[in-house]
């Protein structure tokens, strides 16, 4: 695949996932009953819900950033990979299956956005490796 067509991919899926993880980080730093609501009928203290809040918009602050923070992206790939991996199984158990719909669609857009990201990022120059 051409580095263009990789690029184009991959801000794409960042996009997506900055708007998806942005909007419902500010849903839960601001309390919106929705979010709340669903969240601790899963099960969820009210504490945690704050700090995922925090969490999900420092990640996509460092998303956003081009060219810079790479390995800090590489955990920031990571929490989003739990937190929908959570999701989906915490709705599994409390709502069913059919209510993981929006779980899936996020695994696989942060799955082909972490490839582009791969492609674009060699370890070298993630890690620093030599």
């Amino acid at each position: 695949m051409k580095t263009k067509t990789t690029k184009i991919i991959y801000w794409a899926g960042v996009i997506f996932m900055s708007l998806w993880f942005g909007a419902s980080g500010f849903f839960e730093l601001t309390k919106n009953t929705v979010v709340w609501d669903i969240t601790q009928q899963l099960g969820y203290p009210p504490h945690f819900i704050y700090i995922l809040g925090v969490f999900k918009i420092a990640g996509v602050l460092v998303l956003l950033l081009p060219n810079r923070l790479l390995r800090l992206k590489e955990w920031v790939f990571a929490g989003m990979f739990f937190d929908i991996l959570f999701a989906f199984f915490s709705k599994i158990a409390v709502f069913g299956f059919p209510s993981t719909v929006d779980a899936m669609v996020a695994f696989s857009v942060l799955t082909v956005t972490y490839i582009m990201f791969r492609k674009l990022y060699s370890p070298e120059m993630v890690f620093g490796e030599a």
